[in-house]
């Protein structure tokens, strides 16, 4: 990093978005997890997708690194970049390039706000499915760097399922195109393999997006229980008598008690050790019988009440402190560590307990608010970072956590990707062989891997950096 770098990326995109004074790094330091930190060398903003293929190719012919950043909600550390690296930031391409409401299509730059672009397409009937808690504020493009979920991704799927084609700056600068509007890939499905590939085979310049009809009929319903493995039970129960809900979400008591003393207080009652949300949509006369069905299972699990809403904002009450429950937490503590796992319904009793073993063990305080309905937990930690001491069973509270996941037979992440945080442990869900195909993809899209370099594959653990070590000794 030095000044004919700076000069040369301020001439593509102007003096003014290229940040390289320390007090104007240090702003993206972080993304939405404060357990890792990196100083960029340098930060550039395009505003075109031109800027974009112009930055990156003149990286390319110096072979500096570089990383992609959105709006830095992520949660793995994954938008992070180190001294020796230019971090891209895709804010300023927020434009809604065209709707299609016939097809039901929408084509929109990396830049644009996930909640922006359901605004914009709901005078046509129509919405964007995926919804990250982070909505308000993430952005498309990272949302597919990290095939984002949200509450509703249990009916509808994560975002890799709502993508039809994607305009790429490849690490080389070259721009190509990926699937098709009309949504059948011609040939190998490289739209799914570039989402949720964590900026490490480019930069998605372009968007088009499959939006949906909004449902005739939308029914949520808030049940509380006296003890978390009831409403864990409730869980599977509800999936086992054949119903899929729109979302079905949880959250334990210390969360409930969190949104509840805030700004964002739902209602939610304080005394319950877990609360569920449960959503339906459809055509009216099958919600109203599939609610109905239900309410009779939450109660037979153990539910003291079921509340009921259909109307707008009574609905909209209700999620109120599901979507803004890690708002919430920040009254709590200077930082909150979210951590993201998997396992299977059946196994949820059983995690919930562990974890609660966990926050004894590390004395810790932990809030759990999570996808119940595919086992995707988000166990959150608030603590002071400034505590070394604190910090240090933060992490090894973390580590204990992904490990039960994974004896459940579980996996490292649902929906916030490996990044920096979850590097550690791919090793314990894939083997020497595999990690080494999955490096072996990645140089297909970047040959000398300098898209968001020593992200998601651990080189040490590879096939080919094992085969290096035994020529060498």
């Amino acid at each position: 990093m030095n000044s004919f770098l700076f000069d040369a990326l301020a001439r593509i995109v102007g003096s003014r978005w290229v940040k390289h004074r320390r007090g104007e790094l240090a702003t993206y330091s972080m993304d939405g997890l404060p357990t890792h930190e990196a100083i960029p060398g340098v930060v550039v903003m395009p505003g075109s997708p031109h800027e974009v293929r112009e930055l990156v190719r003149l990286l390319h012919l110096i072979q500096v690194p570089f990383v992609a950043r959105g709006a830095g909600t992520g949660l793995s550390g994954g938008a992070l970049a180190e001294e020796d690296a230019v971090l891209i930031t895709l804010t300023r391409l927020n434009r809604i390039l065209r709707v299609d409401g016939v097809r039901r299509r929408a084509s929109v730059e990396p830049g644009v706000v996930n909640a922006r672009l359901s605004e914009a397409v709901a005078p046509l009937g129509l919405q964007y499915v995926p919804d990250p808690s982070s909505q308000a504020a993430c952005t498309i493009g990272g949302n597919v760097a990290e095939n984002a979920g949200g509450p509703h991704c249990l009916k509808y799927g994560v975002t890799t399922n709502h993508i039809v084609s994607l305009e790429v700056v490849l690490p080389d600068g070259s721009v190509t195109r990926l699937g098709s509007e009309q949504g059948e890939p011609w040939g190998p499905d490289l739209v799914g393999l570039f989402v949720g590939s964590e900026g490490m085979f480019g930069i998605a310049t372009e968007i088009t997006v499959r939006l949906e009809q909004m449902p005739e009929s939308v029914r949520t319903m808030l049940a509380d229980f006296t003890t978390v493995r009831a409403a864990s039970e409730a869980v599977s129960s509800i999936i086992s008598a054949g119903i899929v809900p729109a979302a079905l979400e949880m959250m334990d008591q210390a969360c409930v008690a969190a949104v509840e003393a805030s700004i964002y207080a739902a209602g939610y009652p304080t005394d319950a050790a877990a609360v569920l949300l449960v959503e339906l949509d459809g055509q009216s006369e099958a919600v109203g019988g599939e609610a109905q069905t239900v309410e009779n299972i939450l109660l037979e699990s153990g539910a003291r009440a079921v509340r009921s809403a259909s109307a707008l904002g009574d609905r909209a009450r209700l999620w109120q402190g599901r979507k803004k429950a890690f708002g919430a937490m920040g009254r709590i503590a200077p930082d909150l560590a979210v951590q993201d796992a998997v396992v299977p319904r059946s196994a949820l009793p059983g995690i919930m307990d562990r974890i609660e073993e966990i926050r004894k063990q590390y004395r810790l305080t932990i809030s759990n608010v999570f996808h119940a309905g595919d086992g995707n937990l988000h166990p959150n930690i608030s603590f002071d970072r400034r505590d070394p001491a604190t910090a240090a069973r933060v992490q090894l509270a973390c580590r204990d956590i992904m490990a039960a996941c994974v004896a459940a037979g579980g996996s490292i992440t649902g929906e916030h990707g490996v990044g920096s945080d979850k590097l550690d442990y791919m090793p314990w869900i894939f083997d020497a062989e595999t990690l080494g195909a999955m490096r072996a993809v990645r140089r297909v899209f970047d040959p000398a891997e300098r898209a968001n370099p020593g992200k998601v594959v651990p080189v040490h653990a590879c096939r080919e950096w094992h085969a290096v070590k035994s020529a060498r000794a």
